[in-house]
C-alpha cells in the first residue's frame, strides 16, 4: 500500500514532480502494459478548468494522455465501483465535504483496492478524505474561531467524519498557506481526533508499507498529537520523516 498526501499548490510542475513516484508505481503495477491512472474529480457545476489542471499535473509527473482516465462528477453526485478500475487512483482537490460524500458508497472498495497494492494519491481534499477520521472543514471549535473562515469548506464548526480509512490519523492541508495548522491543533486539543498531520502546499507525505514515511517537496509537514501537557507539534521537512 502506498498513499501520497499532497497539501495543495497552484504550480503544476512542482506538484507534478511530487507525483513522479506515484506514476512510477502505477507503471510498476501495470507491468508489461500501459497503466490506467484514474483521475477522480468532484467539480462545481461551472468548473471548466480543473480537468485540464489536474491532467497537466499528471503529465508533468511523466504520465501520458493515454494513461490518464478522467472520471469527473459534479458536486452532489456519487461514484460507483467502476471508477476504481485502474492501476492507480489520483483524487483531486475541491470542496472536501463534497469529495467525501462522492465516495460514500464505495469507501470500503477504495480501502480494499489500496490494500491490494493500488497506489493512492490525494491532492488537498483528496488527501483529507484519505484519513479514517477525516477533518472536512470548519473554522470554530465550540464556538471559538480556530482558523480562517476562508478555509472552512462552507462549514461553521470543525467537523470530523468517517473517511476512506487509508490512514489512522487526520490530515489537514494548505497548512502554512491557509493557516489550517491551528484548526488541526484545536481539533486534537478538543478531542475530536487523536493525532494528525497538516501538509503545506507543494509538499507531500508518502506513506508506504514497503518503506518509512517520507516528506517530499519544498514545504513542511506538521505532525500534531495529543500529549500529557496538551498538544505536541513536530515539524517534518523533506530530509525528515515521522518516527
Amino acid at each position: 500500500m502506498s498513499v501520497h498526501l499532497l497539501g495543495g499548490g497552484r504550480d503544476v510542475d512542482r506538484c507534478g514532480d511530487l507525483l513522479r513516484p506515484f506514476v512510477a508505481e502505477a507503471r510498476q503495477r501495470a507491468a508489461d502494459r500501459a497503466p490506467v491512472i484514474a483521475l477522480l474529480l468532484v467539480l462545481e457545476a461551472d468548473d471548466d478548468s480543473s480537468v485540464a489542471r489536474f491532467t497537466a499535473m499528471l503529465e508533468a509527473a511523466g504520465a501520458t494522455a493515454a494513461e490518464i482516465r478522467v472520471v469527473a462528477i459534479v458536486e452532489g453526485e456519487v461514484y460507483g465501483t467502476a471508477a476504481l478500475e485502474a492501476d492507480a487512483l489520483f483524487v483531486g482537490g475541491g470542496l472536501t465535504p463534497a469529495y467525501l460524500r462522492a465516495f460514500g458508497e464505495i469507501r470500503d472498495a477504495v480501502t480494499a483496492r489500496v490494500r491490494e497494492g493500488v497506489p493512492y494519491a490525494g491532492f488537498s481534499a483528496g488527501a483529507a478524505i484519505a484519513a479514517g477520521p477525516a477533518l472536512v472543514g470548519g473554522y470554530r471549535v465550540r464556538g471559538v474561531e480556530v482558523g480562517s473562515e476562508d478555509a472552512a469548506e462552507e462549514l461553521d464548526e470543525v467537523e470530523v467524519r468517517p473517511g476512506l480509512g487509508l490512514l489512522d490519523f487526520a490530515v489537514d492541508v494548505h497548512a502554512a498557506q491557509w493557516g489550517t495548522l491551528s484548526r488541526l491543533v484545536a481539533a486534537i486539543d478538543a478531542g475530536l481526533v487523536g493525532d494528525g498531520v497538516a501538509v503545506d502546499e507543494h509538499t507531500a507525505l508518502v506513506i508506504s508499507a514497503q518503506a518509512a514515511p517520507a516528506v517530499r517537496g519544498s514545504g513542511q509537514v506538521w505532525r500534531v498529537e495529543s500529549a500529557a501537557s496538551g498538544v505536541h507539534v513536530q515539524v517534518l521537512r523533506a530530509d525528515a520523516a515521522p518516527a
